[in-house]
């Protein structure tokens, strides 16, 4: 699984899919900590997405 901010990845995965499975984070100039603190809070959707062979790419905003 890769966690990106890049947009690249995103079309890389919509592109040859997965593997790897991509997170793309949605945000524009933040910390290092409100990165974790999304992640954290997102952790149930992430871990269905990764549990998901169908899904290429999961944004979170």
């Amino acid at each position: 699984m890769i966690v990106s901010k890049d947009a690249d990845f995103r079309h890389l995965g919509f592109t040859y899919g997965p593997p790897p499975k991509i997170v793309w984070i949605r945000r524009g100039n933040c910390s290092t900590r409100e990165i974790e603190l999304l992640l954290r809070e997102r952790y149930d959707d992430i871990l269905t997405f990764y549990e998901n062979e169908r899904e290429v790419v999961l944004a979170l905003a």
